[in-house]
């Protein structure tokens, strides 16, 4: 598990973690990197899925698995072959901009069953003045974490900056997940929650 580690996207594990519907199978975990959600994940539900692009990481993530219910795959999200309405949830931490946010949250909203939960934690680009506030909180918040902690840096590939800002983000949340809970974090991260309707045309 990660409770020897600290960065900023592991702080936000338990949040993920906490919006799991109370009966959850399947869950898909979007841009899983090493897997260490993917490991958390697994000792709270019965089978996760964990998805990467990344070869070299996967690699590091099976070696890592130390669970039998999680099965890694390499390969592109928005493109593999996924059943639709598959998923009792669909999480994914730090990996949105990789993929640009309005395909991700289609293609995620696609994948979720009726009932379903979306949960993410990304990243976007600060705009100034109006970030300012969070940005100065976030640097202050990490020097604090990291006087009690063990920073870990993941190898998993990174784009930077995030080609999309966070109000732009938000923007795009709202229009593609209709009542989706969107929130700034203070870590330069921002949470999206969202519960897909019984009936949800796609």
């Amino acid at each position: 598990m990660s409770a020897d580690r600290w960065n900023q996207n592991i702080h936000y594990h338990s949040l993920v973690l906490g919006t799991l519907p109370t009966e959850c199978g399947h869950v898909l975990d979007v841009g899983c990197g090493e897997g260490l959600l993917a490991r958390e994940l697994s000792s709270r539900v019965r089978h996760v899925i964990a998805i990467d692009l990344d070869a070299p990481t996967i690699e590091l993530a099976r070696r890592n698995a130390a669970a039998d219910n999680i099965d890694y795959v390499t390969g592109e999200f928005l493109t593999h072959g996924f059943e639709p309405a598959s998923f009792d949830a669909v999480v994914s931490i730090a990996a949105l901009h990789h993929m640009g946010t309005a395909l991700a949250l289609e293609r995620m909203r696609g994948l979720l069953r009726p009932g379903g939960t979306l949960a993410v934690v990304g990243l976007g680009r600060s705009r100034y003045p109006a970030d300012l506030g969070f940005d100065i909180a976030g640097a202050i918040g990490t020097r604090i974490h990291k006087l009690t902690k063990t920073y870990w840096e993941t190898s998993a590939p990174k784009v930077w900056p995030p080609p999309e800002t966070f109000s732009e983000t938000r923007r795009i949340a709202t229009s593609t997940l209709p009542g989706a809970r969107y929130r700034r974090r203070i870590l330069w991260r921002y949470s999206l929650v969202w519960t897909k309707p019984a009936e949800h045309p796609e």
